[in-house]
């Protein structure tokens, strides 16, 4: 069984198959640290599963709002044009907490904090912390990621 432990602290996320690592990749969580509030802007911590998987066959830069595909491509020239923007892009890992009152239900709900596993521009850096709760990574990384997983993918954040 795969599985996905996200290391806040060294900013990594790997993907395990049973105790082995499959792959490791440089990640970046929330500039304002961990925490499972609604509106903090942090990323969660605990047990959760993939809920969802958005964007398959879309090409890498496809740009989401609201889990939907706007058309648009972020290149690095759409990026430098708004780099305040909170990019959301090639693939979405929506994930659901799994711990009742810590990071499932009432305002403390990871699923309604819309907190996903997506895609960043080129540009952004990684390897420390910067997005606004999700989990940022490489295009190529959450292509391949998203071919690897699927829903019901359990997934460790600490």
């Amino acid at each position: 069984m795969r599985r996905i432990e996200v290391d806040i602290a060294s900013q990594t996320l790997v993907l395990f198959e049973q105790e082995q690592p499959l792959r490791r990749y440089s990640i970046s969580t929330a500039a304002k640290g961990a925490g499972e509030q609604a509106g903090s802007y942090q990323t969660p911590r605990g047990r959760h599963r993939i809920r969802a998987c958005i964007g398959a066959g879309l090409p890498p830069g496809t740009v989401f709002r609201a889990r939907r595909p706007t058309g648009e491509i972020c290149d690095d020239a759409t990026w430098r044009a708004a780099p305040e923007r909170d990019w959301i892009l090639t693939r979405i890992l929506w994930l659901c907490g799994e711990e009742p009152g810590f990071n499932r239900g009432g305002d403390r709900d990871t699923f309604r904090r819309y907190i996903y596993i997506h895609g960043t521009p080129d540009a952004v850096e990684l390897g420390r912390p910067g997005s606004r709760g999700c989990i940022r990574m490489r295009n190529a990384d959450v292509v391949e990621l998203f071919d690897l997983v699927g829903a019901g993918t359990p997934v460790l954040i600490r």
